[in-house]
């Protein structure tokens, strides 16, 4: 795996504010929807975060992977949680969610999660 998530999240930041320039109406509505979403409810914002990870898991997409690492990190999730929501997107999307969960634990041990001990 050769995935450096924390230069592909900048990478992708930056043309993300090219995009709030050049077309924002979409940029912001998106916007407004994930602070909509992750905002605390009947669910945590950690448990949100967890949810989209799986999410991104089963969609296979690295730049998701990254900001959603970063985000669980941020948030205080904890390896054993991390853990234990891979196990629920390998059960849900099989051998290639297995593969990105992997690329997904690395991106939350590079964003200063725990790792193994």
């Amino acid at each position: 795996m050769t995935t450096e998530f924390k230069p592909l999240v900048a990478d992708i930041s930056s043309k993300l504010r090219e995009f709030a320039k050049e077309i924002p109406d979409t940029y912001n509505g998106f916007q407004a929807t994930a602070l909509a979403t992750h905002a605390d409810g009947a669910l945590s914002k950690k448990n949100k975060e967890l949810m989209a990870m799986a999410i991104a898991i089963s969609a296979r997409c690295n730049g998701c992977l990254g900001f959603h690492a970063k985000a669980c990190v941020k948030l205080g999730v904890s390896r054993a949680e991390f853990l234990e929501m891979l196990q629920v997107a390998v059960y849900m999307g099989g051998g290639p969610s297995l593969m990105t969960a992997a690329e997904a634990l690395l991106a939350f041990e590079e964003f200063g999660g725990e790792k193994a001990a």
